[in-house]
């Protein structure tokens, strides 16, 4: 593959020449301070968003999270809940016993009613009347009225047949007497509209070419070498403020390390961080293992009266249960009840368990009296 060769550059004019260094030494004093300023502003503000903004917005982020997020996520998802449960499903119910009662007492009655009563006086009451009158009656009416039509319609088409020859000829005149008249007009137009053009090229297009190629084209010229030069001096002024400016950024950064950031990392590495350390060893960690060991003793007390909280619910719900079959067995009557193994005694002993409640002394058929 062959390199392409650059096309040579064209050689310059003294009038380039001439314009090219005083316009190229003004346009660098007027754009260094430019340049320097835009740099420092540049790497100010560079410096607040690392190191003020962006932990700002972390910041924000995590507590919008945490205090705004979270809380309506849970809130929706209980909300949500409550809907399906309150509205959702006694919607659903009530929606399918209308649906059955709708269908039992509305469509399948209907349904038999169009079945056996409407379809049949139709069919026999309607269509079969309306069928035998248009075989017999409309269609034999229907066939003389066309017969009468077609005549009808042949002696109107006879007749406007003749009058559109007799048009056809008229207009025919007209035309070649027009055409003959429309060549005359544009053999007149023509020769005017040719000695207007020439008038026209004399007066007007002469003189705006003799101006537009002897005073337009070289004044054009010039202005764009002009623009041609201020623009490049624009480029390269800029991009020497830009290494004077990065020049100039590396000292203030050279010293400012040397007279702020060495002594400052000199103090932490010898005094904060010793410091720090001894404190996280020392202080903070007997406090989180402290801390930590709390938390484990009342997550398993919480755990623990949770699991309490559960047996006595589910004793006093299966107390409520057998009163309330008791209750109906006393009212309505049935079989006996079988004793149920309470959990107060083990299985084949008559020791009780560890923490349980001695089963009550009473005999069954007591308690079903």
């Amino acid at each position: 593959m062959e390199l392409q060769q650059p096309p040579p550059r064209q050689p310059e004019g003294c009038l380039t020449v001439a314009i090219r260094i005083p316009v190229r030494i003004v346009v660098l004093v007027l754009v260094v301070p430019i340049r320097m300023i835009w740099d420092a502003l540049t790497a100010t503000a560079r410096a607040i968003h690392r190191t003020l903004l962006r932990p700002v917005g972390r910041a924000l982020k995590w507590l919008g999270h945490t205090l705004v997020v979270v809380p309506l996520v849970h809130l929706g998802r209980g909300l949500a809940w409550l809907a399906r449960t309150l509205v959702v499903v006694p919607l659903v119910f009530l929606v399918g016993c209308l649906a059955w009662l709708v269908r039992t007492l509305v469509v399948t009655p209907l349904t038999w009613l169009w079945r056996w009563l409407v379809v049949p006086l139709w069919r026999y009451g309607v269509v079969v009347p309306a069928t035998w009158v248009y075989q017999h009656l409309l269609t034999p009416v229907g066939h003389g009225i066309a017969w009468v039509a077609v005549g009808l319609g042949a002696g109107v088409a006879w007749a406007a047949s003749a009058v559109w020859a007799g048009l056809a000829r008229v207009g025919r005149g007209i035309a070649w007497l027009a055409a003959g008249g429309w060549t005359g007009i544009a053999w007149l137009a023509t020769g005017i509209g040719k000695a207007l053009v020439r008038v026209g090229l004399i007066l007007f297009v002469v003189p705006v070419g003799w101006f537009w190629r002897w005073v337009l084209t070289p004044v054009g010229r010039v202005l764009a070498v002009v623009v041609r030069e201020v623009v490049d001096a624009f480029g390269h002024a800029w991009r020497i403020a830009g290494q004077v400016s990065r020049a100039l950024g590396r000292g203030l950064k050279w010293l400012g390390w040397q007279l702020v950031g060495r002594p400052v990392r000199w103090v932490w590495r010898t005094v904060c961080a010793p410091v720090l350390y001894w404190v996280r060893d020392t202080l903070w960690a007997p406090v989180k293992r402290a801390a930590v060991e709390a938390g484990r003793v009342a997550g398993a007390a919480l755990r623990t009266a949770g699991r309490t909280a559960r047996e006595a619910l589910a004793s006093a719900r299966e107390t409520v249960r057998q009163a309330r079959a008791d209750a109906w067995r006393a009212l309505v009557g049935g079989p006996p009840r079988e004793p149920a193994p309470h959990p107060a005694r083990t299985l084949g002993s008559t020791t009780t368990a560890s923490g349980a409640v001695p089963a009550p002394e009473i005999s069954l058929h007591k308690t079903e009296g």
